[in-house]
């Protein structure tokens, strides 16, 4: 796909990774539609850094716990924009919960947002993606496919993300690829301590933490490159998975 000209809605794109994946497109030429819920602070300097680059950015408040919010949301973009030609479902929640500690609020919460949102955004999108032949591309984690006793919650959740993909991929064909990325260590949780990073850095086959430009390749690979692939995932954790 030759990204210039044409637009993308990133979600969670006011910070972290969602950040980078939305400046990356953008500097490829692509209008972005930044999508934010609570970080709007992030959200205007995610736009504020694409248009100083020559690039131009709308964005778009909701809070993607509400399916009908999710769902929507594409159309808005849509509505504003003229067009969709990529979704990226990046918006994520990571809490530190054992299986002691989750509650079935926390367990809501955080499906409600890593996996339920994906789906729906995803589903509210097709028309716009089915007319344009575009892609959508999910960002999972390696917690989706290795078991963190400390985030059980979210390692299931992301898990899901990963099967999503595939059932997405499998149903949308011919006309939408949908791939995802699952990230290792390229951003660490702002809680977690230098003591976290050395072990990671220590036990990683590569030897060192990966970066979010890491993960953004990976993306653009599969917008840019992926013609043929679909319903894949593209683990990108430095070979911790094969330690």
């Amino acid at each position: 796909m030759e990204l210039r000209g044409r637009v993308a809605l990133v979600t969670g794109a006011g910070r972290r990774l969602g950040r980078a994946i939305a400046l990356a497109l953008a500097g490829r030429g692509m209008t972005v539609a930044v999508h934010y819920h609570q970080s709007i602070e992030g959200a205007e300097e995610t736009r504020s850094r694409i248009v100083a680059g020559g690039g131009r950015a709308e964005l778009f408040e909701a809070d993607l716990r509400d399916a009908e919010a999710a769902h929507a949301l594409p159309g808005r973009a849509v509505a504003a924009l003229g067009q969709l030609d990529v979704l990226v479902n990046s918006a994520a929640t990571m809490q530190r919960l054992s299986v002691e500690e989750t509650t079935p609020a926390a367990w809501d919460d955080i499906f409600a947002l890593n996996l339920r949102s994906a789906f729906f955004c995803a589903q509210g999108a097709i028309p716009a993606l089915r007319a344009s032949r575009g892609r959508i591309v999910n960002i999972a984690d390696v917690g989706g496919l290795e078991p963190w006793a400390g985030y059980a919650a979210h390692c299931i959740s992301k898990a899901g993300v990963v099967m999503l993909t595939r059932t997405l991929a499998r149903a949308l064909a011919p006309d939408i690829t949908v791939n995802a990325v699952a990230p290792g260590a390229v951003l660490l949780p702002e809680d977690w301590g230098p003591e976290a990073g050395d072990h990671l850095r220590q036990t990683t086959p590569l030897q060192r933490l990966g970066s979010p430009e890491d993960a953004v390749g990976a993306v653009l690979f599969l917008l840019e490159g992926g013609d043929f692939l679909t319903g894949q995932t593209i683990v990108v954790d430095g070979g911790r998975l094969v330690r």
